[in-house]
């Protein structure tokens, strides 16, 4: 069962109004724009925030080039379906294919510049990194065990994400918060390096608790059947 098909769950704070911007977003797009144009434009956004986050290097000020990458990333990202959906003409296995794969590869580029830049240790990054991508491994199996395609976890979503991002790039250029570190078993830690942390805690805790649900509920579905031993022939 692929997400096109699927119940679609989506709890997060800006869910109603952010589907009413998409919708009038994708009736005004050109008669030349394409779902796939879409898609490879959230990748660019991708990119384009890792650049801003390795520049912030040499001046803070490029953490604006960032956000702005992340605002791309979520035009592109969040319309091509939106697009599809309004023109009728969503592509189930190709949409399902290219998306995910694709957000994949966007996350990767995204953490990896974030781990980069002077604002989040590498580790933290990555740690950040693969929460979401056990997430996000976890929504594709419940896509087809469960035929439930779940956008969000509570009440944050990608959307969500991408403003906290922007956010603590905001905090980082216009407070002295990264002035601040404590150790930790040995370890230097920043103030946005704990943020970083408490974003894959988040991230982990909904994977598991949501495992814990889904497995007891699975284990219902699909009981555990009683062992008969066979007979052994003389």
């Amino acid at each position: 069962m692929r997400k096109e098909e699927s119940n679609r769950i989506q709890t997060s704070l800006l869910n109603a109004m952010e589907k009413k911007v998409l919708v009038w977003l994708a009736e005004r797009q050109p008669a030349w724009m394409t779902s796939d144009i879409l898609t490879y434009t959230g990748v660019l956004g991708a990119v384009i925030c890792a650049v801003g986050f390795i520049l912030a290097h040499i001046d803070t000020g490029y953490l604006w080039l960032s956000s702005f990458g992340l605002f791309v990333n979520w035009y592109g990202d969040s319309l091509d379906g939106t697009l599809a959906r309004v023109r009728h003409a969503q592509r189930p296995i190709y949409g399902f294919f290219i998306d995910h794969t694709l957000d994949a590869v966007t996350i990767c580029i995204m953490c990896i510049g974030a781990g980069l830049s002077p604002m989040f240790r590498l580790d933290v990054a990555m740690l950040v990194l693969a929460g979401y991508l056990v997430l996000s491994i976890y929504t594709y199996i419940s896509t087809i065990l469960k035929d439930e395609f779940r956008l969000t976890y509570g009440s944050f979503g990608p959307t969500e994400f991408r403003l906290a991002v922007i956010l603590m790039n905001t905090i980082f250029m216009y407070t002295p918060l990264s002035e601040f570190s404590w150790v930790v078993c040995g370890q230097a830690l920043g103030v946005f390096d704990i943020m970083g942390l408490l974003i894959s805690l988040f991230l982990f805790g909904a994977w598991l608790s949501q495992f814990l649900t889904d497995r007891r509920m699975l284990s219902e579905r699909d009981p555990l059947k009683p062992y008969v031993p066979q007979h052994k022939k003389a």
